[in-house]
Parts: structure tokens; C-alpha cells; sequence
């Protein structure tokens, strides 16, 4: 079994850290991409992007190269510093997102666009340039953020509940394109049978979380969290009182959602509402 390294003895820089060691072992096994292809079922070309530092890779296959060199937890445990590192999220995500990786079930609110989890590659450049991110930072960090859906397509995904306010639905993107294939994401995730997907409608007037985004994660020791956030900031409400005045809001507020099926078809008429490009 390879002997772990001391991570701060070689590159304190997330991303490449966790490319070196992927390197250093594949190196110390004598194997080359051709056959960790062969060996694991992934194409070479995956293995290659990981190792130069161009992709992160899924936890499916980070799991399986853990498994293959004899490292129980450490590729896996880079994986997710180098998915919580700075350069592709804000700092304040870092910590909820360790979290997130965990969790038995979540439960989201958004206020006016589509939670991480249901982005697609399109909105989540689109939503992120608008933060004059640009160039191989601005790719690096769709790639991340559009990486973190694996968690809900694994063999095994966790429960999720995500309530919409109708605003996301009428805050198109420019790119009507990308916004097309958004909404089209938004109905085949509402099919999944690990996804319930609900719409809050304008006529349900006011509540108790009209401003606020906020995410639970129920987590393996029992315990929930909430994570609250605007574009400003994020905040990680572990404390108990906090969490559970944040749950009877949001459980209120899914009192005024409208079923799943009748939320879908909303979704499916604002998609047939999109003006298809004209041809070239």
C-alpha cells in the first residue's frame, strides 16, 4: 500500500495538489492512462484532464482510483478540498459543501435561480460572468459547479426537495438557447424519483423566507444545517433554535407551493413560451 503524504509538503494549492498526487501515484504504480482506462472503465482522456489539473473528476471516480492505488479517504479527501478551494467557490461555500457531500437528504428554497444542484452548464456561465469572471477561472468554475450534480446521479443519491420561487422561472437568461435546455433540465430532474420539485407562485404572497435562499442538509449523526445566502454572502446556521425557526418557515412556505405535477407543467409551459431562434 503507497505510504499517504503529508499534504503540506508539496503544493498548498488545492487543485494542483490534488493533480500532483495523482501523478505521484500513478507513477509509483507504473501504469500508464491506457491501462487505469482499461483497469477502471473510464476513458483515458478523463484521467489525463485530472492529472493535468484541467478537471476534477467525479467522487464516482475519485472513489475508484482510491480503491485502485491503496489510499482509502486521501484522494477522495483532496477531491474535496480542491472542490471547495476558493478559485471555483466563494470561500463562504467551502465548509457547507464538505457538508453537502454528506447528507442523507436536502431541502432547498431558491429565490430567483436554480439552485447548484439543478444548474446546467449554460446558466451556470452565464449566472457567473455576470461576476466579471472571465476566461479559464470562469470555465474551471462551471466545471466545478456543474461537477457537483453527480451528487444527486449516483447509484445512491440522497433525497432532494427543492421549492422555486416563480421568479426563477421568469428570470431568463440572454442566451436563450442555454435558457431552453435550463428549463428542459429543470422538467427531467422533476422526474427523478430521488427529486421533488415544487413551484411557490406569485399568489402566494408573502412568508417567511421572501428574501432569503436557504439549504438544509439532514446529515448521517441525525443533526440538520441550513446554509443562508444572498449575493453578498453565506452563513452556516448549525445552532439548533436557528435551524428550526429557519424549518418551520420553509415547511410553511411548502404549504403554499404548488404540487409537484402542477409545478412540472408550469415548467413545461414556460418552456414552450421561449421564442426558438431563428434559423441561420
Amino acid at each position: 500500500m503507497p505510504q499517504r503524504r503529508v499534504v503540506t509538503g508539496r503544493s498548498q494549492e488545492p487543485r494542483q495538489r490534488f493533480a500532483e498526487e495523482l501523478r505521484l501515484l500513478r507513477a509509483e504504480r507504473g501504469v500508464s492512462l491506457k491501462g487505469l482506462a482499461e483497469e477502471l472503465g473510464w476513458d483515458a482522456s478523463n484521467f489525463g484532464k485530472m492529472e493535468s489539473g484541467r478537471s476534477l473528476g467525479s467522487p464516482e471516480i475519485v472513489e475508484a482510483l482510491d480503491q485502485f492505488y491503496g489510499t482509502p479517504g486521501l484522494l477522495l479527501a483532496l477531491w474535496e478540498l480542491a472542490v471547495g478551494d476558493p478559485s471555483q467557490f466563494k470561500e463562504q461555500y467551502r465548509r457547507y459543501m464538505v457538508l453537502e457531500a454528506e447528507a442523507t437528504s436536502l431541502w432547498h428554497y431558491a429565490v430567483s435561480s436554480p439552485p447548484g444542484l439543478l444548474q446546467t452548464a449554460g446558466y451556470a456561465r452565464e449566472a457567473l460572468s455576470v461576476g466579471w469572471i472571465e476566461g479559464a477561472e470562469l470555465e474551471q468554475q462551471v466545471e466545478a459547479r456543474v461537477g457537483r450534480r453527480q451528487l444527486l446521479e449516483g447509484d445512491d443519491p440522497p433525497m432532494f426537495r427543492v421549492i422555486l420561487s416563480e421568479a426563477v422561472l421568469h428570470t431568463s437568461l440572454r442566451d436563450l438557447r442555454a435558457w431552453r435546455e435550463q428549463l428542459e433540465h429543470l422538467a427531467e430532474a422533476a422526474d427523478r424519483p430521488n427529486i421533488t420539485l415544487q413551484v411557490l407562485p406569485f399568489s402566494a404572497g408573502p412568508h417567511g423566507l421572501m428574501n432569503t435562499s436557504v439549504k438544509f442538509l439532514r446529515l448521517p449523526d441525525g443533526r440538520t444545517v441550513a446554509y443562508t445566502e444572498n449575493d453578498l454572502r453565506g452563513e452556516l446556521v448549525e445552532e439548533n433554535a436557528s435551524v428550526e425557526l429557519l424549518l418551520r418557515r420553509y415547511d410553511a412556505m411548502r404549504d403554499l407551493a404548488l404540487s409537484p405535477a402542477e409545478s412540472r407543467k408550469i415548467i413545461l409551459r414556460m418552456l414552450e413560451e421561449v421564442p426558438c431562434e431563428p434559423s441561420t
